[in-house]
């Protein structure tokens, strides 16, 4: 992925197009991540007022959207979800035909939807607008419990923040685990972050709060070899464990074993990116106890295997290589 065309259409939201700015726009190549050719396009060039009033100059029309790597939508007013400029719906359609990324922010999703490009697939918007989007496009499978959903080389992500993790998840696919995670370290943002929109829709609050997990957490990191058990975790916390696996989830947005399999997922990736271990050790050394599982496992969650990313990815060096092996 080298080049990205991000779409503004008037009554933008400025967080969720800086999101797009921030993610792709900035030039990291200090950090060693290679640039990309990043740029804003309307269908009408000038000036494009957001939804707080204040405008922004688009010099670009949407030609250049027409060869880029990636195509990000950003939100739209609600007055537009049911008749998406005809220009941007080509192309979005023009796009998902020759294989490009397409990604949405919030109701950015609603120009996928309504450009067709959604129908038969999964997709996710804002919990508040996800019935409304079902009810006016039925052949989409919505789902509201999400932070971002990716069908093939389409990714829609929930409400504001979560277009960070949609953007950081298709940098992790494309530069790799190491190259988003160093993204995510400049923002100052958790590369991944577990649980859905659920954690964010308005519940009572409990009576009681649970202590911080942070060591148990801190504990199961350094462990990650090792078969960990939820009663094995509770003892740790000094809890029960069906005390320990609710309040987890609490904290978490997930459950110890989803979040157990996740860190172990990402330091199978950061063993490929920087060691030249082999498949039965990073199964070991992860936790997944045999190179078929570890395979699985990637499978499963990236959509590639473990020797197809460490080709695509490796950044190691001798040093590097040579350090990890020997802390192994």
């Amino acid at each position: 992925m080298k080049t990205v065309a991000v779409v503004v259409q008037e009554g933008f939201a400025p967080f969720e197009f800086g999101l797009a700015c921030e993610a792709f726009g900035l030039d990291r190549s200090d950090d060693g991540i290679p640039p990309f050719d990043f740029r804003i396009v309307a269908p009408e060039p000038g000036a494009i007022t957001s939804n707080l009033g204040f405008s922004i100059n688009v010099d670009a029309d949407l030609a250049f959207a027409d060869e880029a790597d990636l195509v990000v939508l950003t939100p739209i007013p609600k007055r537009s979800w049911g008749r998406i400029d005809p220009r941007v719906a080509e192309i979005v359609r023009r796009a998902d035909a020759r294989g490009a990324w397409l990604l949405s922010v919030c109701s950015g999703s609603f120009v996928l939807a309504g450009s067709g490009v959604l129908d038969g697939r999964r997709a996710t918007t804002h919990w508040m607008y996800a019935d409304v989007m079902q009810s006016m496009y039925p052949l989409i499978d919505v789902d509201p419990d999400v932070l971002y959903v990716q069908d093939g080389r389409i990714i829609t992500s929930a409400g504001t923040a979560a277009g960070l993790d949609a953007s950081l998840h298709l940098l992790r696919q494309e530069l790799g685990a190491e190259m988003a995670n160093k993204i995510a370290r400049r923002m100052v943002v958790p590369p991944q972050r577990e649980g859905g929109q659920a954690q964010f829709i308005a519940n009572p609050l409990p009576q009681v709060s649970s202590l911080s997990l942070a060591p148990v957490t801190d504990w199961m990191m350094q462990n990650l070899r090792e078969d960990l058990t939820v009663e094995q975790l509770a003892a740790k916390a000094h809890m029960s464990p069906r005390t320990f696996a609710r309040r987890f989830k609490a904290d978490h947005g997930t459950t110890p074993a989803a979040w157990l399999g996740r860190q172990r997922l990402i330091h199978a990736q950061r063993l490929l990116e920087q060691t030249e271990l082999g498949l039965d050790r990073i199964a070991y050394e992860c936790g997944f106890g045999s190179a078929a599982v570890l395979r699985q496992n990637f499978s499963r969650t990236l959509g590639t295997t473990p020797t197809a990313y460490r080709a695509r990815f490796s950044c190691r060096d001798t040093d590097v290589a040579a350090s990890a092996v020997s802390a192994a």
